[in-house]
């Protein structure tokens, strides 16, 4: 059995965006989720004022964990090493959907140095733009912070019109919330999932070392 923990990020992707690519992950894997946390605290926020993601994890220590991505754990370089360190030295077993990687304390240490370096290079791309608007925000709704139960109607098979009468909301309004993020297949793991392949060379190829491009032209002479 496996938990899954979920983060939005107003520059990352959102809730819902996650949830359909855990499922579509632990529907393909045959993998039972038995819980999921949906955190809605800052990405600003440290390991050490995230009091509740900490308690959930210690609970279910030996556990898989399924995340989407790397940066669902932090955004924060510092932070990210202690919470990766953390996990594996509780004998938990770390799935990175998006990147097609699974880690545990046996992983090659490069593999685990990739997934942080691929953070470090988006991190620095988005610190060098900072124009337009964040990926994440287009999606954000006030039914967000509820999609953990929203999910949790519709895999009880309870009705929209229940729903919105349980959470004091407008039916309509649910409604297009639900069928805009196609929470109902979700919901039932009928969205596919493209795997990758050689996803762990990959991973490690993606490390960028400094002035590695000026190494390269010298090497040539």
């Amino acid at each position: 059995m496996a938990i899954s923990y979920i983060r939005p990020d107003k520059y990352f992707d959102g809730a819902f965006e996650q949830l359909k690519s855990i499922n579509a992950y632990a529907q393909a894997s045959d993998i039972e989720i038995l819980d999921e946390f949906v955190d809605h605290t800052s990405q600003n926020n440290t390991l050490d004022a995230r009091e509740a993601v900490v308690k959930f994890f210690k609970s279910n220590q030996n556990r898989d964990l399924l995340i989407s991505d790397i940066w669902v754990l932090s955004s924060n370089i510092t932070d990210l090493l202690q919470m990766v360190a953390c996990l594996l030295k509780n004998n938990m077993r770390l799935h990175v959907i998006n990147a097609g990687v699974v880690i545990d304390q046996k992983s090659d240490v490069m593999l685990v140095l990739g997934l942080i370096d691929q953070l470090r290079q988006v991190l620095e791309s988005r610190e060098k733009k900072m124009i337009g608007r964040p990926k994440g925000s287009r999606s954000s709704s006030k039914f967000d912070p509820y999609l953990d139960q929203i999910i949790g109607y519709i895999r009880n098979n309870v009705s929209v019109s229940a729903m919105a009468r349980e959470m004091s909301v407008s039916r309509s309004s649910l409604k297009d919330y639900i069928e805009s993020r196609e929470l109902k297949e979700v919901a039932k793991g009928l969205v596919t999932l493209d795997v990758p392949v050689d996803a762990e060379e990959k991973v490690i190829d993606t490390i960028v070392c400094p002035h590695s491009e000026t190494i390269k032209e010298e090497l040539k002479v």
